[in-house]
């Protein structure tokens, strides 16, 4: 990789102190993690000597406590009488001697005796209502002490001793441990600023150093208790008690209570010793004149290359090259060579500048095109999708509406059950609406369009393009006949040019939609119509307008007046696309300032376009499907549960697959099936459509019928009997109870 001169000159420097400094440096942090390696050993060893000399405490009681419960001043009947509880009492005394706490014999609900109290007492307390059965460390309790008057509270901790006799459960013998008794053994921690401390099996402290009584019965941090939750010992980072960060070490003892050796985090990191930080200060100091020597020796030989760098940056930018002295002879003649090769460079510059700018407008724009195209497609696919998804939920409803019409209590539930009906019928108008102007509908399907039913039914489409602030009007003559036209392709032009209308009235306005008979002076001056009647619709705005120029270019593909990124120029093409493509036309008035207006020359449908003959077998008379056994393939499983209830409600035998592997599986299987329902769009090899192929070949005697509400596949009307998802229960019952019939009208002898 190339480097500056100045580069090098440092390079060689630190070739030279780098490795006395990566020296400096291991010692540096040898001397740290050593350091850091004996603070943790001496946390460690500390915590865990402490830990057994606590434990040792704790021990002591738990022993004396075992023996006491052995006592056979105990064996009597509880509670023993005044002259055994002496004698057990004055055991007890002996065996505390030399020892901080008390010794307390507990029935259940009281207290028999304790030895804190004068000897001989022969008052009773109450103590807890169930006793221990089992030998246990408790945690850090309080009790009362002093007279009535001038009671206080002392903290202590217990061991819990059962005893039994004959198996019985009599007394629990419970001997205490003081905070005092723990804090001595916590002061040998002598290191200043370091803490110790004995926390219980709770997690509150017992004694601790430096803070003594002032922090017993406080709760020691969440993250050291989850340490020591998850281990016997181990180390921690955490925050002590009184705010300071610390690193430390816990051990818990056998009996369950740990102690606790933190030092400050500071103090863990350790410090540099005098020597190192000295010999430190010197490298950095040889290390500052060394780069400081080098840096002014390269700048001595940067001076002349710099020229030339200069030079060469004029020639880039297409400045004329000044070839002075630099120095050095070869630079000079460098210099010299650049000068010429940018004269002889700037002539050819200006065209190459212009042709470059020429190349990159049109790449902008055929990439702003495809950018477009792209989304287009995407938006087509996304609608499809969702409209299939809609369609789905729309059947679930509708057959289940169906079937509870079909209950005893139906008749109190006209009014909703309609309203339902409705709703599901203006759902399946609306996803008929998306899937044509997502573009994605395969093929030209023409038909008869009577536009005085269509035009207010396309008004809640366009309203929702347009936003509340436009309003729509919607006139259409009272003789206005029927036009011959794909109605997908209308729905895009429509919503097109309200777009259109949209961005030319940003501050609102009027949209309105004529529908006429064409008369002979509205298709004057237009040769291309072929004879014939024609309807004229008309889409007009008040918005901004256009000149005459404007107008001319506005059905050209890709022209538009919007800003770059806002407009793809291929709305107005699709509008003439569509009325050339229906054997009509389209043209374009505009005035600056009053708006635009698009006329449409559609044909007018003859009388015989809709009729289709009917195959001879089409014509045999349904037949019921009670007790007919269907094969109903579909992978929602909702709508397949409704499906199924419904043909079950009128006598049907259902069976079911997820999908047409599934479904052949079914049929390999000698199921006996006399029809199949199966949805077109599924998951796996083989859709709809690829099933009832198969089924073609293998069983041509088996009738078929498909159900899709995803329209941007290819569709198979002219094959298969093809219904449109939301489909209406009587509309499948008939298709199903037709194909029965057409495929029983069909076998041989009938």
């Amino acid at each position: 990789m190339p480097v500056t001169i100045r580069s090098r000159l440092l390079l060689l420097v630190l070739a030279v102190l780098l490795p006395g400094m990566l020296g400096f440096g291991w010692l540096i942090i040898s001397t740290y993690a050593a350091e850091r390696e004996a603070h943790e050993r001496y946390l460690r060893d500390t915590a865990r000597a402490l830990s057994m000399l606590v434990d040792g405490e704790l021990s002591r009681r738990a022993t004396i406590a075992h023996v006491l419960s052995q006592s056979p001043e105990l064996d009597g009947p509880a509670p023993p009488e005044p002259q055994r509880r002496l004698a057990f009492e004055q055991q007890a005394r002996r065996a505390m001697q030399g020892l901080g706490g008390w010794v307390e014999l507990r029935a259940p609900g009281r207290v028999l005796l304790s030895t804190r109290l004068p000897q001989g007492s022969s008052s009773e307390a109450p103590g807890p209502a169930e006793l221990s059965p089992t030998a246990l460390m408790q945690p850090l309790q309080t009790a009362a002490v002093g007279a009535a008057s001038q009671e206080v509270t002392e903290p202590y901790g217990a061991w819990v001793e059962p005893v039994r006799r004959g198996g019985e459960l009599l007394y629990n013998l419970v001997v205490t441990v003081r905070p005092s008794e723990l804090q001595r053994i916590v002061q040998t921690q002598g290191n200043p600023g370091w803490i110790g401390s004995v926390v219980d099996n709770a997690g509150r402290v017992v004694a601790r150093q430096p803070g003594g009584s002032a922090y017993t019965g406080r709760i020691a941090g969440a993250d050291v208790r989850a340490h020591m939750a998850a281990s016997r010992e181990g180390s921690f980072h955490s925050v002590s008690l009184d705010g300071v960060p610390t690193v430390g070490y816990f051990s818990t003892s056998p009996l369950g209570w740990s102690y606790v050796s933190a030092m400050p985090r500071e103090a863990f990191a350790g410090r540099l010793p005098a020597e190192v930080v000295r010999l430190v200060a010197g490298a950095l100091a040889l290390l500052a004149l060394a780069v400081a020597g080098a840096t002014w020796v390269a700048r001595r030989i940067e001076h002349p290359i710099r020229t030339l760098k200069a030079a060469a940056q004029a020639l880039q930018a297409g400045r004329p090259v000044q070839s002075g002295g630099t120095g050095m002879v070869e630079c000079d003649e460098v210099a010299a060579a650049l000068a010429a090769a940018g004269r002889s460079m700037a002539g050819a510059q200006h065209e190459l500048e212009h042709n470059v700018t020429h190349a990159v407008e049109r790449t902008r724009l055929v990439e702003q095109r495809a950018a477009q195209s792209q989304r287009v497609e995407a938006l087509g696919r996304l609608t499809g999708g969702v409209a299939h998804e809609f369609n789905n939920m729309l059947g679930i409803i509708s057959n289940s509406m169906h079937l509870m019409l079909r209950h005893p209590a139906a008749a109190e539930l006209q009014g909703p059950l309609g309203a339902t009906q409705r709703a599901v019928d203006k759902g399946g108008q609306l996803t008929q609406h998306l899937l044509r102007v997502s573009g994605r509908r395969p093929g030209v399907r023409m038909q008869t369009l009577p536009l005085a039913r269509y035009l207010p039914e396309v008004q809640e489409l366009l309203r929702s393009v347009l936003g509340r602030r436009i309003e729509i009007q919607v006139q259409v003559a009272p003789n206005v006949q029927p036009v011959r036209v794909d109605a997908s392709e209308l729905d895009l032009a429509l919503v097109n040019l309200a777009l259109n209308a949209h961005d030319a009235m940003p501050s609102g306005g009027e949209l309105r939609l004529c529908a006429s008979n064409a008369t002979p002076n509205d298709m004057e001056g237009l040769p291309q119509l072929a004879p014939g009647d024609y309807v004229l619709l008309t889409v007009s705005d008040d918005g901004i307008g256009m000149d005459s120029d404007l107008a001319e270019q506005a059905f050209e593909p890709f022209f538009t007046t919007k800003p770059v990124g806002q407009g793809s120029g291929l709305g107005l093409s699709q509008v003439y696309g569509f009325a050339t493509q229906a054997g009509g036309t389209a043209h374009l008035a505009s005035t600056p300032g009053l708006g635009t207006t698009v006329s449409l020359l559609l044909p007018v449908a003859g009388d015989g376009d809709d009729a289709r003959p009917l195959p001879p077998a089409a014509m045999a008379a349904p037949v019921s499907i009670d007790a007919a056994a269907v094969l109903l393939v579909e992978d929602d499983a909702a709508l397949g549960d409704m499906t199924a209830a419904l043909l079950k409600a009128h006598g049907a035998r259902v069976m079911r697959a997820a999908n047409a592997d599934a479904a052949l599986r079914l049929l390999d299987a000698g199921a006996g099936i006399d029809i199949v329902l199966s949805d077109i769009v599924m998951p796996g090899p083989l859709d709809g459509i690829g099933l009832a192929r198969r089924l073609r070949e293998l069983r041509p005697e088996l009738p078929v019928v498909l159900i899709s509400g995803f329209t941007n596949r290819p569709m198979a009307e002219g094959e298969f009997t093809v219904l449109r998802k939301p489909c209406a229960p009587a509309e499948l019952l008939a298709a199903l109870q037709t194909a029965l019939a057409v495929a029983r009208s069909a076998r041989p002898g009938r």
